[in-house]
């Protein structure tokens, strides 16, 4: 076996098993997607792209689409901002820090449909556990519908799903700075760096690489994320918290239109294979630089 060749043979098998569990079912929604297709599943009459253009001319769809790129965006963003100084205080040694690592990491344990549940009870407009904290505090006369406007709804869910993505992120980072020689902030400290340049000039720089692959990973996993929407509001009120993920299922499972939720799937997965290109290269042109 050629040396240079050796990898590929060895990767080989499993390629093929990925690209069969990948291929078969994209090809399978490829094919509702351009069918007529009845409730059950049966394909019809060829219709080409009329199940495109039924979404794209259906306001509930574009607006799902444009709330999916702010969901995704928020959360993302907002979870990567918590999560660093979070890393960074759990990388530090003190007393109690396993209990407090721990501590963290609990949330992760927990089914997410689960935690989106409780939280669906603390945000009770009436015996929610919010607006009896907020009415303790003084800060509220009346109870807030938290779920029951979207004005409130999708900042709440948002904030849920920055919380909820915390201790995974968190994990990525301690891994990054456990790989951080010491000698170098000691080398910084002698030539008489602060705690700030310590860490623009070596954490940051060397924390990079796990910083872009929380970021991807969070991406298509937020974007594809059904409990919170789902277990909270299911969209509401009047579909205004829908994502795409949640309006696919609507469409395909509540109205019967899998057709057309085939046509869903396909441009989610279009829009994550674009990101996913754009990434890889600006990535790779990072590595040449």
């Amino acid at each position: 076996m050629q040396r240079a060749t050796a990898p590929y043979i060895l990767i080989l098998p499993s390629f093929v098993l990925a690209a069969a569990i990948i291929l078969w079912p994209l090809k399978e929604i490829v094919s509702l997607s351009l069918h007529d297709v009845n409730r059950f599943g049966m394909l019809r009459d060829f219709i080409g792209l009329e199940h495109f253009r039924v979404l794209f001319a259906d306001p509930d769809f574009i607006a799902a689409t444009w709330r999916t790129l702010v969901w995704t965006a928020a959360v993302v963003l907002g979870t990567l901002i918590v999560s660093v100084p979070i890393a960074l205080i759990l990388n530090e040694d003190f007393y109690g820090r396993g209990i407090a690592r721990i501590l963290i990491m609990l949330p992760w344990a927990i089914s997410l449909t689960m935690t989106a549940i409780v939280w669906r009870w603390a945000l009770n407009g009436e015996s929610g556990m919010l607006n009896s904290a907020l009415r303790g505090l003084g800060l509220i006369n009346t109870n807030i519908q938290w779920l029951a406007e979207a004005s409130t709804a999708f900042p709440m869910q948002i904030l849920i799903g920055i919380l909820v993505s915390v201790p995974f992120t968190v994990t990525i980072f301690l891994g990054g700075l456990s790989s951080v020689p010491d000698d170098l902030y000691e080398a910084a400290a002698t030539e008489g760096a602060g705690s700030w340049d310590q860490f623009r000039l070596i954490t940051l720089p060397l924390l990079r690489p796990f910083i872009n692959i929380a970021f991807v990973l969070n991406t298509i996993y937020v974007f594809n994320s059904f409990p919170i929407i789902w277990a909270t509001t299911q969209g509401g009120p009047a579909n205004s918290t829908d994502i795409l993920v949640t309006y696919l299922y609507k469409v395909g499972f509540r109205i019967g239109r899998l057709g057309e939720a085939a046509a869903v799937s396909l441009i989610m997965f279009a829009i994550l294979l674009v990101f996913t290109i754009i990434y890889v290269r600006l990535a790779m042109r990072e590595a040449k630089a």
